[in-house]
């Protein structure tokens, strides 16, 4: 982003992609309606084969393709069954999301979110013809990675051509703690997954964002989030779990403020919690504790986007509304007088062990 580019996490409310059940029509309708500044794609796991994460991230490959094995994805240099499906489905979301966005009113100009899985996790889940993960074989991590970039360039310019969108790229990376560190297993006794250095993979976040072409976050919600890379890799935003946060974190979460990076928190629990329903005060008081830790003023929460902790695929349907309310209410706050937060939620402030 320019100094003159609108910064699109700033301050809003967001999802972070996967939704409860299988209507997409409905879904993509909730979503327009509670996310009024960045609304995203949903993704509709509970479809089965070709939804989830990884399969849907398939249908965005060029020049590549999914499969299935006994064990997993598959990469294949022919379109199956399981490729033709997952490109259907996702189809299907975009036709439903083009016909709530005409009926919501909504013009050109907005911003819309995406998001798919990451290279390293896609590398990680996926596997080569042989059986072994995809991150074994570094020249397949790197068609991936070019692939994937392509494709999600693709994908953006077609929502943009569709509804006039500025259209703006998430990428999930779950296992990009795991990768660096090396600590994934192989897919049998004999195979080994060494540790992908973190230069090599600044290199091909590097390459994937510039051939994405747009603003682009990195979602991770595992512990060890590797802040460091992040900012470095030059990622417009960096969307986190604050529940998984430490205080070994804290320096990183610093720089990456400090570097100019935005933060998308993750503070709405993504399902019901079994105890009290929070309030938005109760959702919002981790992150008062994180910046006053920083030791960076309150007004700096004005510049952070909210989300809940991770995807809402395994809660209900009122929970998952609820929880986008809930998100909106606290980025709200924030956004409104966040000096003013401090003894309204003292009560409630948790601790980073």
């Amino acid at each position: 982003m320019t100094a003159n580019t609108p910064n699109p996490w700033s301050g809003v409310a967001t999802g972070i992609g996967s939704w409860p059940g299988t209507d997409a029509r409905e879904s993509a309708a909730t979503v327009l309606g509670e996310l009024e500044a960045l609304p995203h794609l949903v993704e509709l796991p509970a479809r089965g084969l070709g939804a989830d994460l990884i399969g849907r991230t398939g249908a965005l490959l060029v020049d590549l393709h999914l499969d299935t094995s006994t064990t997993g994805y598959r990469l294949g240099g022919r379109r199956g069954a399981v490729a033709a499906r997952a490109g259907d489905l996702l189809r299907r979301d975009l036709d439903a999301l083009e016909e709530a966005w005409e009926t919501a009113g909504l013009g050109p100009g907005r911003f819309l979110k995406v998001q798919s899985a990451g290279p390293f996790t896609l590398a990680a889940h996926a596997e080569l013809a042989g059986g072994r993960r995809v991150l074994t074989d570094r020249g397949a991590v790197r068609d991936v990675a070019e692939s994937l970039g392509e494709g999600l360039a693709r994908h953006a310019a077609e929502l943009t051509r569709r509804l006039g969108a500025d259209v703006v790229v998430q990428l999930d990376e779950p296992a990009l703690p795991a990768v660096l560190a090396g600590t994934l297993t192989g897919r049998t006794k004999l195979e080994s997954v060494p540790a992908l250095p973190e230069p090599e993979a600044q290199h091909l976040l590097e390459a994937a964002i510039a051939a994405i072409g747009r603003p682009v976050a990195v979602h991770c919600c595992a512990a060890d989030v590797p802040t460091g890379l992040l900012r470095r890799s030059g990622v417009d935003a960096v969307a986190l779990d604050v529940a998984q946060l430490t205080a070994a974190d804290l320096d990183g979460i610093g720089e990456l403020i400090d570097a100019g990076t935005t933060l998308l928190l993750g503070l709405v629990p993504s399902t019901a919690p079994d105890t009290a329903v929070p309030t938005w005060r109760d959702v919002a008081a981790p992150a008062i504790t994180l910046i006053d830790r920083l030791g960076f003023p309150r007004a700096t929460l004005r510049s952070v986007g909210v989300t809940p902790r991770c995807g809402l695929a395994g809660a209900d349907p009122t929970w998952a509304r609820r929880a986008l309310r809930l998100a909106r209410d606290v980025a709200a706050a924030f956004a409104d007088d966040p000096e003013s937060l401090g003894s309204a939620a003292a009560g409630n402030v948790v601790s980073l062990d």
